[in-house]
């Protein structure tokens, strides 16, 4: 599109003031709005008059960098500030390895109407970098903080004080958090809808019971590989976050069915449920979660290695949307449940997604049940060692454009006469 528009053209030193020429200036300024940074910048190069329209700040209100260049230094990152200005709303620093707390400080005093701020992997943010968004950022609400591991409790202080709209906030790996952190975060930031707190280890119940007190707007949490958390804390949550849609507690090995009873009780908008290795969870928690959260559409129950088909028997009634279900290593599982997941509500135009790695007992005769899955994309089978090629190939006609991930042993042949025998290992394929 951008080829097909020619240059007005010009006599003397400077364009004619004219309605043509206001009218070109103004089609060429729409069409930059929507170019992204790497295309922006091709643009500049045309001509000076281009290069004005293309730098120009309102132009620039979302960058991302992290498609375009990761190994930026601080002074770009300042100077995009100053082009920028109050015209930024979103920024992506992503990977940004190089940028630290001096360049931010100076892009927080030059952009203060920023509302998205993604430094996910900036190694080199401390706290000083929050302070400096707390200072000058009022408007901030979605900030990234995952991996940069210099973050504290004083991050999360600055920013209660300063940011007082803030919905998400993500400090996945900040291991330096603790409750008292917690604590001031969500008492000036109870408008919080997303927390993603994934490895952050110090985390307690009493952590939760803060959040649970202050965040009644909560829609998605993290806690994943937070193992000091227990049904005491996560109780909290629910009976507080009535609004709660998405929960991530895999790798939380303390949690009982208590949890999925609460959420059955308090949470009915659930989706998403992500539960993996939580091996004290069994069927009786799942029948209450199903029969009253009829919402949901993905969980994670790989290594829940209690559950059996009662569960998926349960699913199959109450879960109508469900569209993602993982069973790996759900060693009880059998061909039965399978079958009524594959009569159940969501069979037929939902289901997309289902994984039963190392699922001993399931066999051939789960795939002739899942061939009424009209929606499926894929199916996942690793180690399940009593499914045959011949069953994926009937599968496949049914499903011609599933992707089914598995894997056969070669048949190993006999020991060799006077020899050692030859070792083989088992090959891993995508059918």
């Amino acid at each position: 599109m951008l080829k097909c528009i020619a240059l007005p053209s010009s006599r003397g030193s400077s364009w004619p003031r004219d309605r043509a020429h206001i009218s070109y200036v103004s089609c060429i300024g729409r069409i930059f709005s929507f170019l992204d940074v790497v295309t922006l910048c091709r643009c500049a190069q045309v001509s000076r008059a281009w290069n004005v329209l293309a730098l120009d700040g309102s132009n620039w209100q979302r960058i991302d960098l992290f498609d375009f260049q990761r190994d930026i230094e601080g002074r770009v990152v300042e100077n995009i500030s100053k082009r920028c200005g109050g015209f930024l709303r979103k920024l992506s620093l992503r990977g940004c390895l190089g940028v630290g707390d001096n360049a931010l400080r100076t892009f927080a005093q030059n952009c203060r109407n920023i509302e998205v701020l993604n430094l996910n992997g900036c190694t080199k943010t401390t706290d000083a970098t929050c302070t400096s968004l707390s200072k000058f950022c009022s408007k901030l609400r979605h900030l990234d903080l995952a991996s940069c591991t210099s973050i504290t409790n004083m991050s999360l202080k600055a920013l209660s004080e300063g940011c007082p709209l803030l919905e998400q906030l993500n400090i996945s790996w900040c291991d330096q958090v603790t409750k008292d952190g917690i604590q001031a975060l969500v008492r000036g930031c109870g408008g919080l809808k997303a927390l993603f707190l994934k490895g952050c280890t110090q985390l307690e119940d009493e952590a939760l019971k803060y959040i649970g007190a202050h965040c009644p707007e909560l829609v998605t949490l993290n806690l994943q590989t937070c193992l000091q958390i227990t049904d005491e804390g996560l109780i909290t949550i629910c009976r507080g976050c009535h609004k709660l849609q998405s929960l991530c507690a895999s790798g939380c090995s303390n949690i009982t069915d208590a949890i999925l009873n609460a959420l059955g009780q308090n949470c009915p908008r659930l989706r998403i449920l992500e539960v993996a290795r939580c091996s004290q969870l069994t069927d009786v928690g799942f029948t209450t979660l199903a029969r009253n959260c009829h919402e949901l559409e993905k969980m994670d129950l790989e290594e829940c290695v209690q559950i059996t088909d009662s569960t998926l028997i349960q699913l199959s009634i109450h879960c109508p949307r469900l569209q993602v279900l993982s069973l790996s290593h759900c060693e009880l599982i059998t061909d039965d449940g399978i079958r009524h997941l594959g009569n159940g509500a969501c069979a037929h135009d939902q289901l997309e997604v289902i994984e039963l790695d190392n699922c001993p007992l399931i066999t051939d005769a789960s795939l002739e049940h899942l061939k009424s899955c009209h929606s499926l994309e894929r199916i996942e089978l690793y180690d399940c060692q009593q499914i045959t090629r011949a069953g994926i190939k009937r599968l496949r006609t049914h499903l011609p454009n599933i992707k089914v991930h598995a894997y056969f042993a070669p048949v190993t042949p006999p020991p060799s006469v006077g020899g050692s025998r030859q070792r083989f290992c088992r090959c891993c394929i995508i059918l």
